[in-house]
């Protein structure tokens, strides 16, 4: 089984120079939690992810997770939400984004994913983005093809 067999097409896609908000708002509409981001001749260019979202409001981030002593405040880390929200796309997204070919065997591809521990990655050929697979998609694809078997 191939990745174009149970990928998904007609993704949501975001360009570099929307804001943080209106890519929250596609990843809330569609129950997900990454959208590809798209130049020129829907080439992809990076991804966005809901880690990538969060993580500006953690400043330092290994300073917190490595210092037990000092408190944190994370109510004020809070407020600082709606200024993630009005960044750029490309101030927050993640570039040269782990990809796929729409020929690789769909358990390649879950390879893949299980390194990075990734739930979806684009689905790129020739450089365009063609569409997103997800460990459930791979899942359901290879569960309904073997269950005759």
């Amino acid at each position: 089984m191939l990745v174009h067999d149970v990928m998904s097409t007609g993704v949501v896609t975001a360009k570099e120079t929307d804001t943080v908000r209106s890519v929250v708002v596609k990843m809330l509409n569609r129950n997900c939690g990454a959208i590809p981001v798209v130049g020129e001749d829907n080439r992809l260019v990076g991804v966005v992810t809901v880690r990538d979202v969060m993580l500006p409001l953690y400043p330092n981030y290994g300073d917190y997770i490595h210092d037990n002593v000092h408190s944190r405040d994370f109510i004020e880390m809070e407020e600082g939400y709606p200024a993630v929200l009005a960044k750029k796309v490309e101030e927050v997204m993640s570039t040269n984004p782990l990809s796929v070919s729409p020929n690789a065997p769909v358990l390649e591809a879950a390879s893949f994913m299980g390194l990075k521990n990734f739930r979806r990655i684009p689905v790129v050929e020739k450089g365009k983005l063609v569409g997103m697979v997800s460990i459930g998609d791979i899942n359901r694809g290879l569960f309904f093809t073997q269950q005759g078997r």
